[in-house]
């Protein structure tokens, strides 16, 4: 296993983030969010070798390759790191089951709300359970489940999305729940916003469109190119068509994926009316849609018509970097910012 020399806090930030960095077993209470078909063993390994914490995704990929998903990310680092299920994905009970069988030391909870007695079991493995708010009442709820820290996410956050800014949600969520540490997501690019957010009670940050732009991540090279072009008003979020067929939203950039999703909705809620399919087996369809043409765009390079899954914050990204570039201007940022509030308050 190759040696790394991790990206450290400074002495100022290691006050501010110590309780996420004692959470997650890291130099930095830096997450790099579960991307699917991006998220894999070499980015997640390099992250967490490299002072932050990465996590696996798991998509809806066969139960077998996912096992080996995290095995092979084992052999690339010794250091913590967390899987990522997905509640609405066909195999997620099987996902569920690999990574309490691992004992992988950190479990997320993404896409929906998981059940009480599903973050039993991953507690009961001996992991520590992470779980998504995005509205006040999850965060109670997953909170009263067992969950050992929740992930506020805003809508500006790409994939997978609540209805809810990061704004709102800072006031409704991190200023009124201290139980557990609150890490903060949605729109996040910068170390200064970190910084800040931190100072505001947050256990440290995550970021997922930020990291597709480092140069090891293995999107396509056109996916990082268009990401490099867009501005942020260009990533937009799904409309659900229909209470009768509930879908997560999504936030992608503009292009045929997206119109194409919205003919996938009427279609189903089509079969729905006929009775030709059950309303699981819908919300199956509209996410095997997703990880489908997520793939087509970020592995196979097709931009037109694969999903370019990407938060708000695309619009402030315009190069690609080394991984440990990346982590290293985002602690400089924070330490700056720090020291900028330090002086403010002494005059």
């Amino acid at each position: 296993m190759t040696a790394y020399n991790p990206v450290r806090a400074t002495a100022g930030l290691d006050r501010i983030w110590r309780r996420g960095k004692e959470f997650l077993g890291s130099e930095l209470p830096i997450m790099c969010g579960a991307m699917t078909w991006v998220s894999d063993p070499r980015l997640v390994s390099l992250m967490s070798n490299l002072g932050a914490f990465g996590v696996l995704a798991a998509g809806n990929m066969p139960p077998e390759m996912w096992a080996d998903y995290i095995d092979e990310t084992r052999t690339l680092t010794d250091r913590p790191f967390a899987g990522n299920c997905i509640t609405i994905a066909p195999n997620y009970r099987d996902h569920l089951d690999i990574l309490c069988d691992k004992k992988v030391g950190h479990i997320v909870f993404a896409g929906s709300i998981p059940r009480g007695q599903e973050v039993r079991q991953a507690k009961d493995s001996g992991a520590k359970v992470l779980c998504f708010a995005s509205t006040q009442s999850i965060a109670k709820r997953m909170i009263d489940y067992g969950a050992d820290a929740l992930i506020l996410e805003g809508s500006e956050a790409g994939g997978h999305i609540g209805h809810v800014s990061t704004m709102v949600l800072l006031q409704e969520i991190l200023f009124n729940f201290d139980q557990v540490p609150v890490f903060v997501a949605g729109g996040i690019a910068t170390g200064k916003m970190i910084a800040h957010l931190s100072l505001m009670g947050a256990a440290g940050a995550q970021m997922g469109t930020r990291f597709v732009m480092a140069a090891e991540c293995n999107v396509h090279d056109k996916f990082k190119e268009v990401f490099r072009r867009s501005r942020s008003r260009e990533a937009i979020a799904t409309p659900q068509y229909s209470a009768k067929l509930p879908v997560v939203s999504v936030r992608a950039l503009n292009n045929h994926a997206m119109t194409h999703f919205g003919d996938l909705q009427l279609e189903l809620l089509e079969k729905l009316r006929h009775g030709d399919l059950s309303k699981q087996e819908a919300q199956h369809k509209v996410e095997e849609y997703w990880i489908g043409s997520l793939r087509k765009a970020a592995v196979e390079g097709d931009i037109e018509h694969g999903s370019l899954m990407a938060g708000q914050s695309v619009g402030m990204l315009d190069k690609v970097q080394p991984l440990r570039e990346i982590l290293q201007e985002v602690v400089d940022e924070a330490d700056g910012a720090l020291r900028g509030v330090e002086s403010l308050l002494k005059g």
